[in-house]
């Protein structure tokens, strides 16, 4: 496989980043942890101010700080997946988000990364002192949730949502635990050339 490293979000990204987000579109595909990317295609200086002020945020009912990075390709300096890490958890978050969203994109699916981008996110987690990484996903999204699994994620409940009108299963993830037991398969499918913190 090869090599991958979490990077920030710069200016260089720009063009890469749209194109992410609109392949999403043209293959009809949910967006996921891109923190809030979508939203900002036509002002891309502002969403990279937008998480800046994200990393800042004092955690509130209506914010959270998180930390937002592109899932990066070595090879080729491709974009193939994001992760949006909340670092402290509001009563929302708690109900539906968690500690990690995530996504790869359509045309990179199914080669394992989505495990890397996890086991990375699981590394920022680390650093930043969470030792509980709550995440949850649609129970139809087994790609997802095998995903969870394969890092060590238990189900913790299963919970119908009215606005969604689907099935979320609620995962948590021994950080530290994680980490150790899996150092040894995705340390040497990661990036050296660190940009993740």
């Amino acid at each position: 496989m090869d090599k991958l490293k979490h990077v920030i979000p710069t200016k260089e990204y720009e063009q890469q980043a749209i194109d992410y987000i609109n392949e999403f579109y043209e293959y009809n595909s949910k967006i996921n942890g891109v923190g809030g990317l979508y939203r900002f295609l036509d002002n891309y200086d502002g969403w990279l101010e937008k998480l800046e002020d994200d990393r800042k945020s004092i955690l509130s009912e209506e914010r959270a700080p998180s930390e937002t990075y592109f899932l990066v390709r070595e090879s080729d300096n491709r974009i193939v997946g994001m992760a949006n890490i909340r670092l402290a958890l509001n009563d929302r978050l708690k109900k539906r988000g968690g500690h990690i969203a995530y996504s790869i994109r359509p045309t990179e699916r199914r080669k394992g990364y989505n495990k890397v981008n996890l086991y990375l996110a699981l590394l920022c987690c680390q650093e930043h002192g969470i030792e509980q990484a709550l995440l949850d996903c649609n129970k139809e999204n087994l790609g997802s949730a095998k995903t969870m699994q394969a890092l060590g994620g238990k189900l913790q409940k299963e919970c119908y949502d009215d606005n969604e009108h689907c099935v979320f299963q609620y995962y948590v993830i021994d950080v530290n635990d994680s980490i150790e037991k899996n150092k040894d398969i995705y340390e040497a499918m990661i990036s050296k050339e660190k940009n993740h913190s």
